[in-house]
């Protein structure tokens, strides 16, 4: 899958992050294509506590073991 991201709390204020389907994950500035449309999310991580709204799954609420500060509008594309 990958993720393009806009927003605060990244690395960069867009990025596109791979994961790959050995698990491992690589992030690259800006926009990389090929964007294949799978989903939009908005994720807001604030503190230890990271909600969620996708168009595919919903909402969700996640807890992390960092605190952060993030505001961030996604691209899912597969």
């Amino acid at each position: 899958m990958k993720y393009i991201e806009f927003g605060f709390g990244n690395s960069w204020l867009i990025r596109t992050e791979t994961e790959l389907e050995d698990g491992t994950e690589s992030e690259q500035k800006g926009i990389k294509g090929p964007i294949n449309f799978y989903s939009l999310y908005l994720r807001i991580w604030i503190g230890k506590t990271v909600l969620i709204a996708d168009l595919r799954d919903g909402l969700k609420r996640q807890k992390k073991k960092r605190s952060e500060f993030k505001f961030i509008f996604g691209i899912v594309s597969s």
